[in-house]
């Protein structure tokens, strides 16, 4: 199991440009689909003021064909609505994409349509009835900008099919009643301002549908800055509540040497005599005292940045007698075996940084083991180096794995933890992220656990031997 060795840290990242742009067309779907209902109401209306109109004016099949076909369109738009609402409304971008790319049909249907309105009435019915005609598609064209330019692909299918019908309509009608190369004046100064107000309609609508996507984007970039800020201020609460509790921790350690100190030295000033009995057990407090204070600099030192790396060519054969040398007496009071095992090699670290890293394996997996032995090496693992410390201790309990890398942290069942000040391998996890290094820990309960400090291809070696090989 990997150990990440990583501050637990929540950090927003900005969303990716396809999130944003999809969560976009996603609101401007919801507000063409919002004013479908109002359009469906003004399609209603304007059907019967038009077939009350060209009733009597226009050809009968003809107004029967396209007010049957309008119909069917019209009652099959109130179901689409209904099926958007029912299953659409609350969906995420991608299902409201595949919507409206699976009816967009019915806009390009609508459009021509509606401009059939025209093929039918122009110069067929009556000066009021065209009139009227020509007011119900100028307000169709107008809604369109209202409804349609908030999703820019719908909004040009539909304007172009209505504009598209328009001028078929009035070219269609125009050359009926031309007679050779006599065409009448009116039917092309029609068709002029229908090509222009089409163009004008187009621009119009793109202008809208920018002012729509700017909205929606600036929603979206207050919502994740709103998002950022809720992140960073329960990363400050937990950052706070842990420093409490590193602090509470702190003092709790502190307080139980110094109050032995205290008690140690009143007894001296009582019975000076007992001077050579209590004299050890001051020099245990002082010492616990110390190694507290040095284990607190340090972190404190790391988590600021101010911990100065000095790297150099490490002989590793030489820093494990170094550590065999400083930790054999204690293996030998508990009557534990402490081995090494290594090959000659030369690694680019800081030497004092591994020793330390080592030291407080060697030291934990010492407290935590009653027999056997603790073994330190130095493997070579699918092309990453791994100092492994093997211990024959009580082992982690699998929901204690992870716990034990934090400040002050004891596993309240095993016996030694007392004299922990639970900061060793804390220490460890902290400067194994500062040299590059990753964490692995192996555990088994009763049968003893193992540590190991991998260090990646790059870290092995001098800069200026990884840039001389590539």
């Amino acid at each position: 199991m990997l150990v990440d060795t990583q501050p637990a840290t929540h950090q927003h990242q900005p969303a990716a440009p396809e999130v944003r742009a999809l969560w976009v067309k996603s609101k401007q779907i919801g507000v063409l689909m919002d004013g479908m209902p109002a359009a469906l109401l003004a399609g209603v209306l304007s059907m019967l003021v038009l077939v009350y109109n060209m009733a009597n004016e226009v050809s009968l099949p003809g107004l029967l064909v396209w007010a049957a076909g309008l119909l069917a369109l019209l009652v099959y738009h109130y179901r689409l609505i209904g099926i958007y609402r029912l299953r659409h409304d609350s969906s995420e971008g991608s299902q409201r994409l595949a919507f409206v790319e699976r009816y967009r049909w019915m806009w390009v249907a609508l459009g021509l349509f509606w401009g059939a309105a025209v093929l039918l009435s122009f110069q067929q019915a009556t000066l009021q009835t065209q009139f009227v005609t020509g007011l119900v598609v100028l307000g169709h064209a107008f809604l369109t900008l209202v409804i349609c330019s908030a999703y820019l692909p719908v909004f040009r299918l539909y304007a172009h099919s209505l504009m598209g019908s328009v001028v078929l309509g009035l070219l269609v009608n125009t050359a009926r009643l031309a007679h050779g190369l006599d065409v009448p004046l009116f039917g092309l100064e029609m068709m002029a301002l229908a090509l222009l107000f089409w163009w004008l309609l187009m621009r119009v609508g793109t202008r809208l549908n920018q002012v729509h996507q700017s909205n929606f984007e600036l929603q979206f970039s207050n919502q994740e800055l709103i998002d950022s800020l809720t992140l960073q201020t329960r990363a400050a609460q937990r950052a706070i509540t842990a420093k409490n509790r590193f602090l509470a921790s702190a003092a709790h350690d502190l307080r139980q040497p110094v109050h032995a100190l205290s008690l140690y030295a009143d007894w001296l000033m009582a019975e000076p005599e007992m001077g050579r009995d209590i004299a050890p057990r001051m020099l245990q407090s002082t010492r616990a005292i110390n190694e507290l204070f040095d284990s607190l600099f340090d972190l404190t030192r790391i988590d600021a940045g101010n911990y100065k790396l000095r790297l150099q060519e490490v002989d590793v054969q030489q820093l494990f007698a170094d550590l065999l040398s400083q930790y054999e007496p204690v293996a030998a009071a508990k009557s534990l075996r402490l081995r090494s095992r290594t090959r000659p090699m030369t690694l680019w670290a800081d030497p004092v940084v591994l020793r330390r890293m080592l030291g407080n394996l060697l030291s934990n997996a010492l407290r935590h083991t009653k027999q056997g032995g603790v073994l330190l090496t130095l493997r070579r693992r699918e092309g990453v180096l791994a100092f492994e410390v093997w211990d024959t201790g009580v082992g982690i309990e699998r929901e204690h794995q992870q716990a034990i890398f934090q400040e002050f942290f004891r596993v309240s069942q095993h016996q030694g933890t007392e004299d922990s000040l639970g900061l060793g391998l804390t220490i460890v996890s902290r400067l194994a992220t500062l040299m590059g290094y990753l964490l692995d820990l192996t555990s088994t309960m009763g049968r003893g656990s193992v540590f190991r400090i991998m260090l990646p291809q790059q870290t092995q070696q001098r800069p200026t031997l990884i840039a001389s090989a590539r």
